[in-house]
């Protein structure tokens, strides 16, 4: 049976989200283990090798998609009733393998990790981009997805039994719908949403990012929403606080990505901490947002050097052991 996200997740754990720039798959899942080592992130690495973007890692399991040595696609429509084959290899996993290997290895097992595969929104996309029509192109990109999630968790449970998962999926292409351009209508794209993460076994998650329609994320169902720290959300306070309320956890992308962070957490901090307040000020409860958060960059890292890829993942985990210390700090208070 899945079990719910306020079994597998504490407060103040820190992971990765989206990709990491390194081109050797055993570096990337040591810095992620040893920067985040209480929620470990398997690494996509598009920079060491293009079938592990996030469109060709895994449409090229469809029959009819033909990926391309830069990562591309083609679709051969005439191949589309042919099965599909979702097989993990060394081209377009080997970030999420090294990972499996290198936890695999170690004398004490983790408790948990988190993973990530693309979403049915925007592999929907991408597949509209290569010429198949709306309805078509949404249908395979759910076929896709639903049928990679039971490979990527028998993976783990195989060589990490006992480890619990937290799986995104990371959806991009969520802002074309807040902008009101999504080529399938808003319904359509929570149900197909929907049905993908009522196909995870471990906690379900979405990655919303880039100005992403959140809104739409949650009518999905997810356990937890991960989200860029933005004014923005202040917005969307009202349908945050009932995420909380209902158990929902929230991935707080608190460390930024799109500009130079610096060595400390402290204004990071703060930033995060101005949201929390006006989010409270607009009816969530102080408590939950504490309690129910996990700690990100705010997108994926590929653009970026090694070295300040490492620095966002330790500056996440710093802010994590802040949440962490607020809500020990809370329950001792309130006698808990």
């Amino acid at each position: 049976m899945p079990r719910p996200a306020n079994e597998v997740l504490i407060p103040g754990l820190a992971t990765g989200i989206g990709s990491l720039p390194h081109t050797d798959a055993r570096a990337a899942a040591a810095v992620t283990c040893e920067a985040t080592p209480r929620l470990p992130a398997a690494p996509q690495l598009p920079n060491r090798s293009p079938r592990e973007s996030m469109i060709a890692q895994w449409l090229g399991a469809l029959a009819e998609v033909q990926v391309a040595a830069d990562g591309s696609i083609r679709i051969e429509r005439d191949r589309s009733a042919e099965t599909l084959t979702p097989v993990l290899d060394l081209g377009a996993h080997g970030g999420l393998l090294a990972f499996c290997d290198l936890l695999a290895c170690r004398s004490e097992p983790v408790a948990r990790i988190k993973i990530q595969m693309t979403g049915p929104l925007t592999l929907g996309v991408a597949l509209v981009h290569a010429g198949l029509p709306a309805a078509d192109a949404f249908a395979r990109a759910g076929d896709a997805v639903r049928a990679w999630i039971p490979v990527l968790e028998s993976r783990i449970g195989t060589t990490l039994p006992g480890t619990a998962a937290l799986l995104f999926l990371d959806e991009p292409a969520l802002a074309v719908w807040r902008d009101g351009d999504g080529p399938i209508d808003r319904e359509a794209a929570v149900d197909a949403l929907s049905g993908a993460l009522a196909t995870i076994r471990g906690v379900a998650g979405v990655h919303v990012c880039g100005g992403g329609d959140l809104r739409l994320a949650l009518e999905a169902g997810p356990d937890v929403l991960a989200v860029g720290v933005s004014d923005d959300l202040v917005e969307d306070g009202g349908v945050l606080g009932r995420f909380l309320d209902n158990d929902g956890w929230i991935a707080w992308g608190a460390v930024p990505t799109d500009r130079p962070i610096g060595d400390s957490a402290d204004p990071l901090w703060r930033r995060l901490a101005g949201v929390w307040c006006e989010l409270t000020r607009r009816g969530a409860d102080p408590i939950r947002l504490r309690t129910q958060a996990v700690i990100t960059p705010a997108c994926g890292l590929a653009g970026h050097g090694t070295a300040q890829a490492d620095q966002a993942l330790r500056l996440a985990d710093a802010l994590g052991d802040r949440i962490h210390d607020q809500t020990v700090a809370a329950r001792l208070t309130l006698g808990a």
